[in-house]
């Protein structure tokens, strides 16, 4: 007999699993790889995810500890009061106006001049969707240079991503994320084109420090175009490990997809400007960037 306890644990552990599975895929982490980190096992995970298992306290911690959250974060989701009265208020505005807010509030709390931050744009997205290709073009255009935030990562901790990961784990690629924000920032005062990792929208503290001193413009293209590419490109990552080379890991994949961009689209969306690539040469898209991304001074132009 099935009693209303039976039923709303299940409803928990349910709800869990959603929670975990949403996080994982913010983060653009395949099971095998939060296994790895957590120190869990892949069938425990794919348990948990299923809304099945015995879940403790430990568990959870060391999952969020591989996610780079708190546990609290992990069973709640609700926003910070202030932050919720704040978006109450911005809801208000128009376009016009948010601007001014935006700027009243960077110039009072130091959180970045506006100025600056409009000569140095970054495009974010999931890879597939020309980030790489269409940067290094804007920045020619522009005069400025092309940089890609994973290499200065890299350079930053003196060792390769999946070393970084290997070694510090999601919280210590974090901390050397933000560290190369910040240097690549203060070096490139006149002007950049940065591209980065699909994942920074999904860490509220690096995405805002993104924000604050770069003018962000989501590069979006559909499932079945950033899949194309990708394929394209040769390059997988973070869509394997999930199962084994042939059809079965392709349609893993492009699910892998779906769920990442629906995780994101609403972080994604918070950018300054959005460019659809898809159906669109890179000519059509950059044109289409070059209209999205402040005007650079004539006089700046390089001759």
């Amino acid at each position: 007999m099935t009693t209303d306890t039976d039923h709303d644990a299940r409803a928990t552990m349910a709800e869990l699993g959603i929670r975990v599975r949403a996080w994982r895929a913010r983060r653009g982490m395949t099971r095998k790889q939060l296994a790895a980190d957590s120190g869990l096992s892949e069938r425990f995970l794919a348990d948990v995810e299923g809304g099945k298992g015995n879940v403790s306290i430990n568990s959870l911690e060391a999952a969020a500890r591989a996610l780079n959250i708190t546990v609290l974060e992990l069973l709640q989701d609700a926003p910070r009061p202030a932050l919720a009265r704040l978006h109450d208020l911005a809801a208000r505005l128009d376009d016009g106006q948010l601007e001014q807010a935006y700027a009243l509030l960077s110039g009072h709390f130091g959180l970045g001049d506006t100025l600056g931050r409009e000569r140095r744009i970054a495009l974010i997205g999931l890879r597939g969707a020309g980030k790489s290709t269409l940067g290094s073009q804007l920045a020619a255009e522009r005069g400025v240079p092309f940089v890609e935030l994973d290499r200065q990562i890299e350079r930053e901790a003196g060792t390769s991503m999946n070393e970084i990961l290997l070694l510090h784990g999601q919280a210590g690629y974090r901390r050397y994320e933000r560290r190369a924000l910040l240097h690549i920032a203060e070096q490139h005062a006149d002007g950049v084109v940065m591209t980065t990792g699909g994942s920074i929208v999904s860490e509220r503290e690096t995405f805002d420090l993104l924000q604050s001193r770069f003018y962000c413009v989501w590069l979006k293209a559909n499932p079945e175009e950033h899949m194309s590419r990708v394929v394209a490109q040769g390059d997988m990552r973070p869509f394997h490990g999930n199962a084994e080379p042939g059809h079965g890991a392709m349609g893993e994949a492009m699910e892998d997809i779906r769920r990442i961009l629906a995780s994101r689209e609403a972080l994604y969306a918070r950018a300054d400007a959005v460019v659809d690539t898809a159906a669109r040469s890179v000519k059509q898209s950059l044109k289409d960037l070059e209209r999205a991304v402040p005007a650079v001074p004539t006089q700046e132009r390089t001759p």
